[in-house]
């Protein structure tokens, strides 16, 4: 059994699949950095001052204090001191970047599938011989004719 799984392991690695998938890892990896970097640095800044300055870093909730009771100037001090936060500015911040990555991968895929060619439609019908009607592809005889029909 244990042979059987190595073999079949073996021959998955062979096929590319394990490539192709590190490849797309890799390059999903980046690009995610590279999101998070527009969003943080680019996107977020000129939202928080056009929403009266604020800095969606920084945004939380404190649950429980820390060791040294609040209130907290940043979720940094909060952090520190030992604080229980729910950090909703930082979630907000990961919404929009997932929400630009999956615009990019929805933009990419549709444009990947317009190069492609549309398949053809499965053939369905064939033509009687004799009187040149459409007919069912299992008909043996026409319905419309009744003549007999070769297989």
């Amino acid at each position: 059994m244990l042979k059987k799984f190595v073999q079949d392991f073996k021959t998955f690695l062979q096929r590319g699949n394990v490539i192709d998938l590190a490849v797309a890892f890799v390059i999903g990896s980046a690009f995610s950095a590279i999101v998070t970097s527009l969003v943080s640095n680019v996107i977020m800044p000129p939202i928080g001052m056009l929403l009266d300055k604020v800095d969606f870093s920084n945004l939380y909730i404190v649950l429980k204090q820390g060791t040294v009771p609040g209130p907290y100037l940043t979720l940094e001090a909060a952090k520190k001191a030992g604080a229980v936060t729910v950090n909703y500015g930082l979630f907000i911040t990961s919404l929009i970047s997932f929400f630009i990555i999956a615009l990019v991968i929805f933009s990419i895929v549709r444009a990947i599938n317009k190069l492609y060619p549309k398949p053809a439609p499965a053939v369905t019908t064939k033509t009687c011989p004799f009187c040149a009607s459409a007919i069912p592809l299992a008909a043996v005889r026409c319905p419309n004719c009744t003549s007999p029909l070769e297989s």
